[in-house]
């Protein structure tokens, strides 16, 4: 099995962050102090500019790169490698007062002042011709410096603009998608209210001004958003590559950042990276879940290109800007960081590496506090973690291996979101998603996350929870999974809508669907917040909340029935053989209890095991990598108390060598790094 490298030019788990010389050049004695502080911390790749334009350029076509040819230098000097940003997440003042077209318009028509960050128009052609300048004139500099690691291109790209520009480009876009407006009425299904267009220049993006009410026109508008989005991109990428056409590039990603797409933006990268920033609140009730939540996400930018991801961003301590900004606790940083190692990231990487003195991330966590100097608990639980990453260079580069596969879809999120019915408040389409990961998680079983344009062909078991939206592709793909063999799990409200979410007409699930599991859903009854209804299934009683399906069984057989309100006695959770293959369907909400135990017991009729062979207690989880000789383990605790498990097998510690076997006893927040050759 070829290892697949973030740089074949550096080997090794990048560990470091994000560092800004430019807001300290009046204090050249934190800067050399930066240096020996870095080294102390096992910091060996740093993220370089990344909102450096006004000190790159202070004023139009005035050009200082003094602070980042020392920073280039004096990081390769001491060992390290940079991770170069594109700096167009947050541009100079000048710019935006000679250029205000550049300036985002909001959804009310009204303009926006200069601030903040990503408050710029991905149309204007003015922004994009200066942002193409600045990224030309750092990769023409830099492309033969040998700290050069990669591309940085831009930050947390997110939000959209109303002007012309990009109303304008909607009605491209559009076009390209539906070539008539016949056919664009009949999609978005404007004859309802009379809104039927019969010129383009009549389409407006959706607004609280005008049209609002039209999922489909919604549903196109993110769909543009993302699309012009990743054009923006790959203009800057373009820019960069003139010069450095070998130098793989990035963007750091966002989970459920609601307005694009994140497998659309990595697809255009040659390395996928995210930031995770999960609240912890220093108890098991609340941690074990949100862990498991991390790990959901790993596990699907690490799926986007099947190959290793890289953490951009995670704090050592806290943050500055959640509601209530709480301390990892000790033990929890070397933790949340070794499980995403586990995941798949062969980095791990902070935001921030010093502390700013002043504006909004003033209190955001960092390696280096305001004190300055290594003797703090963060400080020490950073550079002990480095230690531990420099003995992991057999794990980089190494792959997942998954039989499972857990569906989620972007698309499938905003189209049931934007859907009036149902819970208008919240449809809960994540909060299920995990809900359905966890009992995989728990049980240490290797999951990809995928999407609906991704091959099924190699997985055992596809869970899809919530499965609303289902074109026909993703039907067909569907039908012929479970006839090949492979046992697919879904639930309440699947197959709905067409991709624009239109209706399937001739009952729920979509056409081929009904077959494949052999229901057909009539009806689907809201339950209000704190009431339930009941099911009984393998002869215990469920609580069901929020959803239940009126199923009718046509060809499967019925595992478990309602015990409660006027659909006594009607299928709640069914089975049914379809060619070689098997679909379960879950009609109701339940409170999880009933996906773990259905979930537990479909992974044994399927033979899908944990890579490690022991009980796995609450709150610890193994999960593993491999390079097709050896297997890595990640053994994690993530309760706060101790734990005991066994293994019948003979591992090795990755880190101190020992052989383990037998009785192996967990510390609070503890991993161990186990490895054995694959059988």
């Amino acid at each position: 099995m070829e290892k697949k490298y973030i740089s074949d030019r550096f080997k090794h788990i990048l560990h470091g962050g994000d560092y800004n010389p430019d807001q300290w050049q009046d204090s050249p004695n934190v800067l050399s102090e930066d240096m020996r502080l870095m080294k102390l911390a096992g910091c060996n790749a740093m993220s370089v500019g990344i909102f450096a334009w006004a000190a790159l350029e202070p004023r139009e076509g005035e050009y200082d790169f003094s602070f980042l040819d020392k920073a280039m230098d004096d990081i390769y000097e001491n060992g390290g490698r940079v991770i170069l940003a594109t700096p167009s997440g947050a541009r100079p003042a000048w710019l935006s007062q000679k250029y205000p077209e550049v300036l985002r318009t909001n959804a009310d028509r009204s303009k926006r002042l200069h601030g903040s960050r990503h408050n710029h128009c991905f149309s204007s052609p003015v922004y994009r011709e200066k942002v193409a300048n600045i990224n030309r004139r750092l990769a023409e500099r830099y492309k033969d410096h040998p700290a050069l690691l990669m591309w940085h291109i831009s930050n947390e790209y997110g939000g959209e603009c109303h002007c012309e520009y990009c109303r304008e480009a909607f009605r491209s876009f559009l076009k390209d998608k539906y070539k008539t407006l016949d056919a664009l009425n009949h999609e978005w299904w404007t004859a309802f209210w009379a809104h039927t267009y019969t010129d383009w220049s009549q389409i407006e993006p959706p607004s609280t001004l005008g049209e609002s009410s039209v999922q489909a026109m919604k549903l196109d508008w993110r769909r543009f958003v993302t699309h012009q989005t990743v054009d923006f991109m790959k203009a800057e990428i373009a820019a960069v590559r003139e010069f450095t056409p070998t130098v793989p590039v990035t963007t750091n990603l966002m989970q459920q950042f609601g307005d694009t797409d994140a497998r659309e933006l990595g697809a255009a990268c040659d390395i996928i990276s995210w930031d995770s920033y999960p609240a912890w609140r220093g108890n098991d009730e609340n941690d074990i879940v949100t862990d498991a939540g991390v790990a959901f996400w790993h596990d699907l930018f690490r799926s986007i290109k099947h190959r290793p991801f890289m953490l951009m961003e995670s704090t050592p301590s806290h943050t500055n800007w959640k509601e209530y900004n709480k301390l990892k606790r000790p033990g929890q940083h070397a933790l949340y960081s070794l499980q995403a190692v586990a995941h798949g990231s062969d980095t791990v990487q902070y935001f921030q590496w010093r502390k700013s003195r002043g504006a909004t991330e003033q209190f955001h966590g960092a390696v280096v506090d305001h004190v300055g100097n290594e003797h703090t608990r963060v400080f020490r639980e950073v550079a002990s973690l480095g230690a531990r990453l420099a003995k992991l260079d057999a794990i980089v580069g190494t792959a997942t291996s998954c039989r499972t596969a857990l569906l989620y879809d972007y698309d499938n999120d905003w189209a049931l979101s934007y859907a009036a019915g149902f819970q208008n408040a919240d449809k809960k389409v994540f909060e299920t998603a995990k809900k359905h990961y966890f009992p995989l998680w728990k049980r240490g079983i290797n999951t990809d996350v995928i999407g609906r344009d991704d091959d099924l062909s190699g997985y055992d078991l596809i869970v899809a929870p919530m499965l609303y939206t289902v074109p026909s592709a993703l039907e067909d793909k569907l039908e012929e999974y479970v006839r090949n063999g492979g046992t697919l799990l879904c639930t309440y409200t699947t197959g709905m809508v067409n991709e624009n979410g239109l209706c399937h007409l001739g009952g729920f699930p979509a056409g081929k669907l009904k077959e494949v599991f052999g229901i057909w859903n009539e009806e689907i009854d809201t339950l209000y917040p704190g009431e339930f209804n009941t099911a009984e299934v393998g002869g215990k009683e469920y609580r069901a909340t929020d959803y239940c399906e009126l199923l009718h069984l046509r060809g499967a057989r019925a595992l478990g029935t309602y015990t409660s309100d006027f659909y006594t006695g009607m299928p709640a959770v069914t089975v049914n053989t379809y060619g070689k293959g098997k679909a379960y369907y879950i009609a109701f909400r339940d409170a999880g209890d009933l996906t773990d135990e259905l979930t537990g017991h479909i992974l044994e009729e399927c033979g899908i095991t944990s890579d490690f062979d022991g009980t796995l207690p609450y709150g610890v989880t193994a999960h593993s990598r491999t390079d097709g000789e050896t297997l890595f383990l990640f053994l994690e605790n993530h309760a706060t108390t101790p734990a005991v498990t066994q293994t019948a097998h003979t591992w090795h510690n990755v880190e101190s060598g020992e052989a383990v076997t037998g009785e192996i006893s967990l510390k609070p927040y503890e991993v161990l790094i186990l490895a054995r050759k694959v059988q």
